[in-house]
């Protein structure tokens, strides 16, 4: 095996532990600081005493994360001041292996039919059997050998 499809192996793997821990995470329907907030009993003139900024801007960061205009920064400040820590993560719905095989069969398709269109054009109608077996074969190439262009619309 290639030191490239390791290391990508390891990546893989970060994500998909990552996404199993997070699986069946949902923010709350108020935003994580007001409910951490609310959880510890802390008012917003409290937290805001603890930052250094007035209730308003405590009340303007709430706001944001609910809207998702919120920096990364000042969820990190947030959470130092609830006496938390901010984790911040991009997890797939899934498996990363599902993303990376629905993108194969995305391009495997589109070039399938890019060709079966010429082939048409001369008359060459291959079966449908025939095309999910050429969709497969080159999805599984793609997976292995994944070209430079794989993440490309085309």
């Amino acid at each position: 095996m290639s030191l490239h499809k390791t290391i990508k192996q390891q990546y893989q793997a970060i994500v998909g532990r990552a996404a199993l821990q997070l699986a069946d995470l949902q923010g709350p329907n108020e935003g994580w600081v007001v409910t951490v907030r609310k959880a510890l009993g802390m008012s917003g003139a409290q937290l805001a005493r603890r930052l250094g900024v007035s209730r308003a801007a405590v009340s303007q960061t709430e706001k944001n994360e609910l809207s998702g205009s919120v920096s990364l920064k000042h969820m990190q400040s947030m959470a130092e001041a609830l006496g938390c820590r901010f984790v911040y993560a991009i997890v797939p719905d899934g498996r990363i292996e599902d993303v990376i095989q629905d993108q194969a069969t995305y391009k495997a398709t589109n070039i399938v039919r890019r060709v079966n269109g010429h082939m048409a054009l001369e008359q060459k109608f291959p079966s449908s059997e025939k095309t999910r077996e050429e969709i497969a074969s080159l999805r599984d190439e793609l997976i292995r050998d994944m070209p430079s262009d794989f993440w490309e619309e085309r």
